[in-house]
């Protein structure tokens, strides 16, 4: 026991490493850009004044974004989701796994679930012993189910879902900007130590090495920002693009996708003036979530009128349906899913039972 625990707190010092190097680059970046850069080689006054300004705003803002990415725990399912304590003890002793799915399909009535596993199981959580809500995954890493979740990162030491995917985006938009504001004012002086123009002090490392480094950074930060980016416009985790969630009727990799700007404000919230700021403003509470009722585009539904007698059918197209509808049709729809599956159970089981009793009268 004392060796696993051991082992178990010397991963968690581990994982801190790549959370150090990069303050340590960070702290490294700042000393050479204001001490080395603004005020040892840049002879102009009034040209110092204007790169500090700009830098000290893009640095404020990718330091804030990263420190609410790393120290903002993620978010758990709520108690709701656990098993009452008679219902786990039947489970923990079934030793059927049709008779553990009768057991979570009478505690999931109650729940608002409208994804399944692959093969239309309910989802549920062995180690957290918790029945997964949507877009709800367990991360080996940090050891709980993280709601929304996106994806386990090495260099926050945390998990991206639902509380702090946002500032996680806007730790990757504010580094790339804090990179590029780097490399594009170091150019020229880098250009002039590179030809030996300005002559040859302690500032030649810092400079050179500090264009290198931030367009280094700026590469491999590009690309991650687009594919996130991407996701956001398509609502979908990074787990989802690989993986598209179940579904009553099936998989659909577009089954949250609610239209570009509902999308958008998932994650960022319906307040404009809030999206550049690292304060949390996603919508809903990671536990339910807005789906598509059909395959369909999220924009535009059409449906047939059925005609009253001595009237002709129309098909008219009518605007979609709010959040709020969306929600009830679908709580519905759960409730019958659930329903039918459970009479299907009792049905089957019946007749099982009656033609026992038929075999044992003829006999």
């Amino acid at each position: 026991m004392a060796p696993t625990h051991v082992l178990r707190c010397c991963q968690r010092g581990l994982a801190w490493i790549p959370v150090i190097f990069i303050a340590l680059v960070v702290c490294w970046s700042y000393y050479a850009y204001v001490v080395e850069l603004c005020l040892f080689t840049i002879p102009d006054v009034g040209e110092k004044i204007v790169y500090l300004l700009f830098f000290h705003v893009s640095f404020i803002m990718f330091v804030w974004s990263y420190w609410k990415t790393i120290f903002t725990s993620p978010a758990n399912p709520s108690k709701e989701f656990c098993l009452p304590k008679a219902e786990k003890e039947r489970y923990e002793k079934e030793e059927r796994p049709e008779s553990q799915q009768e057991i979570l399909w009478r505690a999931a009535t109650s729940l608002p679930l409208y994804t399944r596993t692959g093969a239309g199981a309910i989802r549920y959580c062995d180690r957290c012993q918790v029945i997964k809500p949507d877009r709800c995954h367990h991360c080996s890493a940090c050891d709980m189910c993280v709601l929304k979740m996106d994806h386990h990162c090495p260099w926050v030491n945390n998990c991206v879902g639902f509380s702090n995917y946002k500032f996680f985006i806007l730790f990757l938009a504010y580094s790339l900007v804090y990179c590029l504001f780097i490399a594009a004012t170091v150019l020229q002086y880098f250009i002039k130590f590179w030809t030996n123009e300005l002559p040859d002090n302690h500032a030649k490392f810092h400079v050179l090495f500090l264009f290198f480094v931030a367009a280094m950074f700026c590469i491999s930060i590009l690309s991650l920002f687009s594919y996130h980016l991407w996701l956001v416009g398509k609502n979908r985790s990074t787990i989802e693009a690989f993986r598209a969630p179940v579904f009553r009727t099936g998989s659909d990799k577009n089954g949250f996708s609610l239209g570009f700007r509902k999308n958008i404000a998932q994650v960022f919230g319906d307040q404009k003036k809030y999206w550049l700021i690292p304060v949390f403003t996603s919508q809903g509470d990671g536990l339910t979530f807005p789906t598509r009722l059909v395959n369909a585009d999220a924009e535009q539904a059409t449906v047939t009128l059925h005609p009253e007698p001595n009237k002709s059918a129309a098909e008219v197209p009518v605007s979609p349906l709010s959040e709020s509808q969306n929600r009830l049709l679908s709580n519905n729809q759960h409730a019958n899913n659930i329903d039918d599956h459970l009479a299907n159970n009792t049905l089957k089981s019946a007749e099982s039972e009656t033609i026992t009793i038929s075999m044992e009268s003829e006999s």
